[in-house]
């Protein structure tokens, strides 16, 4: 396939017109890392949602030469479900560079690297994300990194589950004030909350199941199945602990609704 040199050589040249450029250049370009990976490198201007590495079960090795030869191409990087080995690595290898800046969120597991320069642009997108209690957080703080990654602002208020139900509607009435165009609710044991929010404002609510669940609905299961049966209309449901989903599908609605 052509690389862009190429295709910006044909739009100059007049072999191509500027709508075929245009799709040439949102294809896919597919870098091969020692055969066993891919990366998308054009994922985020075909999508508008970025490449992210997911590192959970790889070979530590593997995911080293993965970032590297992302960051070859690309002025960040994006590395999702860390484990503390990784994470150990990736520090000794960036956080002494100084060219890049690392930003880590121990508690989403999630990574950016970036040039020292770089800066995510600014969009005008704004979501709001809810958890029901604390052992959501971590879901909840993936969706985070990656709304303010695509360009959104984020409104966060956590641990304000139906157990004590009145702690939803001050943070709730905030969020709507502030003219959010998507939240996310961060949900697990039966996973009442993203229904209820749903049922109280006029803007699409992505609920997230967590696998904080034990018993009969164990590791979301209740959760996922209470969310895909809510009666509440404007509700759409990820999957389990699916972060990195909400976030992405939230910061297109919010982004798109505000160009």
């Amino acid at each position: 396939m052509d690389n862009i040199h190429e295709i910006l050589e044909k739009l100059l040249s007049k072999e191509i017109e500027i709508e075929q450029a245009e799709k040439m250049l949102r294809s896919n370009y597919i870098k091969n890392v020692e055969e066993f990976a891919q990366l998308d490198l054009f994922r985020q201007t075909r999508t508008g949602i970025p490449e992210a590495i997911f590192a959970e079960n790889k070979d530590s090795a593997l995911l080293m030469n993965i970032i590297s030869s992302y960051l070859e191409e690309n002025r960040f990087t994006i590395i999702s479900r860390f484990t503390q080995d990784q994470l150990s690595l990736i520090k000794e290898k960036y956080e002494s560079n100084s060219s890049y800046i690392i930003e880590i969120n121990e508690l989403g597991r999630i990574i950016i690297i970036k040039e020292k320069e770089f800066e995510f642009k600014k969009k005008k997108g704004l979501i709001g994300i809810i958890t029901a209690g604390t052992s959501d957080i971590p879901v909840a703080e993936e969706s985070k990194v990656i709304a303010k990654a695509m360009g959104c602002q984020v409104i966060s208020s956590y641990d304000i589950g139906i157990a004590g139900l009145h702690r939803i509607f001050k943070p709730l009435s905030h969020m709507i004030e502030s003219n959010v165009d998507v939240i996310i609710v961060c949900a697990g044991m039966e996973g009442t909350l993203p229904g209820l929010v749903a049922a109280l404002v006029d803007i699409p609510v992505i609920g997230v199941p967590v696998s904080s669940g034990y018993g009969f609905g164990e590791r979301g299961k209740g959760a996922l199945i209470t969310m895909l049966q809510s009666c509440s209309p404007g509700l759409l449901v990820v999957n389990i602990d699916n972060g990195f989903g909400a976030g992405a599908s939230a910061a297109l609605i919010a982004n798109r609704n505000k160009k």
